[in-house]
């Protein structure tokens, strides 16, 4: 009789092979289950993307970074700008209404170019066009007179090092792709230096020119004489390379005032939505709000750390309380290589295990196409899912790996990353140049940037559970 009531219960207790109960007596979610919750968001998108595509939010976000970029214009760490950027977002994040906004002391390089200029005098006198890279030594007063050599790559350079004793090296290295030839911008002047040269002048890591220098950060090494070095216009690069190939001699004077300062005080800025049930857990929206010393940094970072700000806006201009803290971070001294997020990242990675994603934004607003994604293949099937919410703007695709200097750090140690993707065809046209202006940006693509940022962050901050890692 036992027996026979033992079938009986068990027949009705419910059906869930292979799995154990959690704390609070319920079972773990199918992916049809979270699909079922993502499904459930529709309308909060929709209104979402109302608001910033077509309803009264829409282009905020581009008209604040253009009072912002006309008002502190660019923003290179240790700068007075950067300074009064940071209190400006200080004010305005205040202003908006948003939690918890306060700063978090940081300390960041402290390099200023000052006067700079470089002419050929042989074969004939022509102004070079060249902006001087980030931590580079400065020339004698008089400055430098010597002859140039020009290689198109590294190892042409180790094959002719005899040859470059004492001149200037012209690198007129082919673009390829950002990644792959920022190489001779970040270590070109150890090369040079390796093999005798005076001076490196290096062409623009740019897809694009109209006789404009890029600049960037670069490297010295321990060792290794320490010489100036700037980036030339790509025009001047082949020009100099044809002039070389002819047989013609070459000879430029180069004069930099750069100089290095002691680390200066700086701050990380941050605002929340604090969370309505887990304010402990975090879901991160980032951009950085340094910038070069050229342009405006409307496009770098000026955009990601603006439709970072609007995602909060938007979702509190919508009345939506999130279960877990939206927190926003306007990063410092990341064109030196993320100094202020790596410094974050110390000060917060005790609570890891409650940093649900963190998202960064660094490679323009352009026309959205999606999000790079790094993290589980779990974690990936869920924000494919939250991805088709946007089908309304149809930017529904998910990449392979977030790319982002500033959340590497929290990334490296298992936390799931998302960094904008867009259209990138023109962005190395102005990146780190004059050109990085409010004119690169537009309105409507903000626009529809900012629905992205904000459906994703809002949505993964709402789910009732975490992101598996």
């Amino acid at each position: 009789m036992k027996c026979v009531f033992l079938i009986f219960f068990i027949n009705f207790l419910p059906r869930y092979p292979g799995k154990s109960l959690r704390r609070d007596g319920s079972y773990p979610k199918t992916f049809e289950d979270i699909k079922n919750e993502i499904a459930g968001y529709t309308d909060i998108a929709k209104a979402i993307i109302d608001l910033a595509v077509h309803g009264k939010a829409q282009n905020r976000s581009y008209e604040r970074l253009a009072v912002f970029a006309d008002t502190i214009g660019p923003r290179l760490s240790g700068m007075k700008n950067l300074d009064a950027a940071i209190k400006y977002m200080f004010s305005a994040l205040w202003e908006d209404g948003l939690e918890n906004v306060h700063l978090e002391p940081v300390k960041v390089p402290h390099w200023e170019r000052g006067e700079e200029f470089a002419m050929m005098l042989e074969p004939r006198n022509h102004s070079i066009a060249i902006l001087g890279l980030g931590s580079s030594v400065g020339t004698p007063p008089e400055g430098i007179t010597a002859e140039v050599i020009v290689v198109a790559s590294f190892d042409e350079l180790h094959k002719r090092a005899q040859e470059a004793k004492g001149k200037i090296v012209v690198y007129n290295e082919p673009f390829i792709s950002y990644g792959e030839t920022v190489r001779y911008r970040s270590q070109g002047a150890v090369e040079a230096a390796k093999v005798g040269a005076v001076a490196s002048l290096i062409r623009s890591i740019a897809s694009f020119s109209i006789h404009s220098p890029h600049t960037g950060w670069q490297n010295y090494q321990p060792g290794v004489p320490r010489i100036p070095t700037a980036c030339i216009s790509v025009e001047d690069a082949e020009m100099m390379s044809r002039m070389s190939l002819r047989g013609i001699k070459i000879i430029v004077h180069l004069k930099m005032g750069a100089k290095t300062y002691p680390d200066a005080p700086s701050f990380n800025t941050v605002a929340e939505i604090v969370g309505s049930k887990y304010p402990e857990q975090i879901v991160l929206v980032s951009g950085h709000l340094d910038s070069w010393d050229v342009g405006q940094g409307a496009m770098d970072d000026g955009g990601g750390a603006f439709i970072s700000w609007e995602a909060l806006s938007l979702i509190k201009d919508l009345g939506l309380h999130p279960k877990r803290t939206l927190r926003l971070v306007l990063w410092t001294g990341e064109e030196q290589g993320g100094i202020g997020a790596e410094q974050y990242y110390q000060l917060h990675k005790e609570n890891i295990s409650n940093f649900d994603i963190v998202m960064e934004s660094d490679e323009g607003t352009f026309q959205p196409s999606g999000l790079g994604f790094t993290g589980s293949a779990k974690a990936r099937r869920i924000v494919k899912e939250i991805m088709t919410l946007l089908q309304p703007i149809n930017v529904t695709d998910v990449f392979d790996n977030a790319d982002g200097t500033d959340i590497d750090y929290w990334m490296r140690d298992g936390v799931p990353g998302a960094s904008l993707r867009d259209d990138l065809s023109k962005y190395f046209w102005f990146h780190h140049s004059q050109g990085d202006t409010m004119t690169v940006q537009d309105p409507n693509q903000m626009n529809l940037c900012a629905a992205v940022w904000t459906v994703v962050s809002y949505v993964i901050a709402d789910m009732e559970e975490m992101l598996p890692r």
